[in-house]
């Protein structure tokens, strides 16, 4: 979870590939609608959300009863706790969050050099003011965004209690 350039899909798809579990981009579950809002520099707003996240979180808690280990990534930005519970309920399946949280210049940059994404840069601010960071009463790590994929995901799998993928469940 994270704002828009924090490198959630990267630190998702690495996690997946050592998982051997499914991956699924959170950006492919918004509405049209939803994607012309954002492509047009209009922020989204909770209204627009709440089915966003129910399809995400069907497909998630999905995606991880039918993997044999139980397991499923999603990247998903999951700003606001009720977002996050939200993703919880719809799932039906016990979730834990990572933050990929860093300095807004750096955000700022990614995303001045990232191409191909519906999600002007022009958005972050709107991003950063609706980010509510995880509570301690959350099941949910923050990370520095600015490591590397290899530190991160060593990170979370140890946070889960995975040593070697496959060979533990997550705990949480």
């Amino acid at each position: 979870m994270g704002v828009s350039g924090s490198g959630k899909s990267t630190l998702a798809a690495y996690l997946a590939e050592r998982l051997h579990c499914p991956l699924l981009e959170g950006d492919t579950f918004h509405a049209p609608a939803s994607i012309a809002k954002m492509q047009s520099g209009h922020p989204l707003d909770d209204a627009d959300r709440w089915p966003w996240l129910d399809r995400l979180g069907i497909a998630l808690g999905d995606a991880a009863q039918t993997d044999n280990e139980g397991l499923a990534v999603a990247a998903c930005s999951a700003l606001k706790r009720a977002y996050r519970e939200r993703l919880a309920a719809a799932s039906a399946v016990p979730l834990s969050f990572v933050l990929l949280d860093t300095m807004p210049a750096e955000i700022a940059r990614r995303l001045a050099t990232r191409s191909g994404h519906y999600m002007p840069p022009s958005l972050l601010d709107s991003q950063l003011a609706t980010l509510e960071r995880p509570t301690a009463d959350e099941n949910a790590l923050t990370l520095d965004a600015g490591r590397t994929p290899d530190a991160l995901g060593a990170e979370v799998l140890a946070w889960l209690g995975i040593a070697t993928p496959g060979s533990a469940r997550p705990h949480g």
